[in-house]
């Protein structure tokens, strides 16, 4: 059975049975597949009767909750989805080469961190390949790894995670950047030029949440300092509503140095003068090593790489 299976698999699979097997697993019903798909139900229940033959396993079971895929049916679906996305990404490059432009680049983006650095390199990018278009995906380390190792994204950025201990990943370090306290301009500690760790201790936080990569190693930090986290605090990953709540409130939030000190944006910030420890390791962009990397994510690499070494040099020259 596995040379049949294996020459099945290589010869005779085709989109059309993956595009099948993706809508069966969505929709558990083969009435609802044959009306999304505009085929009659007894040419659906024949082409899944003639994969399961030519893979000589089952691939779903009937049951009163409708069709449930078999372990079979979860691995081969599994893979179709990113088969089906690696079709439909040769497709949008070909099509872009096509019309002239160059190409197209998923980015999953880790919040909080990185977006100066991100939003220089993109204006980069386009200035040297204005054709080459770019979607940004915002997630957690959690749910975008994931992603870019079935192929959904090219590239991810931000605060590197810890190392891959299975070596899945390729990483380059770009930017090293100190974790900054910061307030609001308004906030009462923005007055003082010195301040004490106690003096943090009245007012409320907003934090990471709970199982991000800074949420640990900033607790440990502040209770070295004496300054516990109370229960009076709000939870996020989003920079703009850190920034518009630091806004109206006497918040305490910590953010990168290169975000913190943005007094171009038009919510500036107060960095209280008080020093954390090394929280983290430094921004960076990985991708996933068993899959080339297109034309268009080297050139937003070398992007990322230029613009980390210019807000180097800028931050040494202050």
């Amino acid at each position: 059975m596995p040379a049949e299976l294996d020459w099945y698999l290589q010869v005779n699979l085709k989109a059309r049975h993956l595009r099948l097997l993706v809508t069966i697993d969505t929709y558990r019903s083969l009435s609802q597949v044959a009306e999304v798909t505009h085929v009659t139900l007894p040419a659906v229940s024949k082409a899944l009767a003639e994969l399961e033959h030519g893979l000589g396993v089952t691939l779903f079971t009937r049951s009163a909750q409708g069709l449930v895929p078999t372990p079979h049916g979860e691995c081969l679906t599994r893979h179709a989805r990113s088969m089906l996305h690696v079709l439909h990404k040769a497709s949008d490059e070909l099509q872009a080469l096509s019309a002239g432009t160059e190409g197209k680049i998923e980015i999953g983006v880790l919040p909080v961190s990185a977006s100066i650095l991100l939003t220089h390199a993109l204006n980069l990018l386009k200035q040297r390949s204005p054709g080459t278009n770019v979607k940004i995906v915002e997630g957690s380390a959690a749910t975008l790894l994931p992603e870019l190792w079935q192929g959904h994204l090219d590239l991810v950025m931000g605060r590197l995670p810890p190392p891959d201990a299975q070596g899945s990943f390729d990483e380059k370090e770009l930017l090293e950047e100190p974790v900054m306290l910061v307030t609001g301009r308004q906030h009462p500690l923005a007055r003082r030029k010195k301040l004490e760790w106690p003096d943090l201790l009245p007012y409320p936080w907003i934090l990471p949440p709970a199982g991000s990569i800074l949420r640990d190693p900033l607790e440990r930090a502040l209770e070295a300092h004496g300054v516990p986290l109370t229960n009076n605090y709000i939870e996020t990953l989003s920079l703009h509503v850190i920034r518009a709540h630091l806004q109206v409130s006497d918040c305490i939030a910590v953010m990168a140095d290169t975000s913190a000190r943005d007094d171009t944006h038009p919510q500036p910030l107060h960095t209280l003068p008080l020093s954390l420890p090394r929280l983290l390791r430094p921004a960076g962009v990985l991708w996933n090593r068993t899959r080339t990397l297109t034309p268009s994510a080297r050139l937003m690499i070398s992007c990322l790489e230029d613009t980390a070494r210019r807000l180097e040099e800028a931050r040494e020259s202050r």
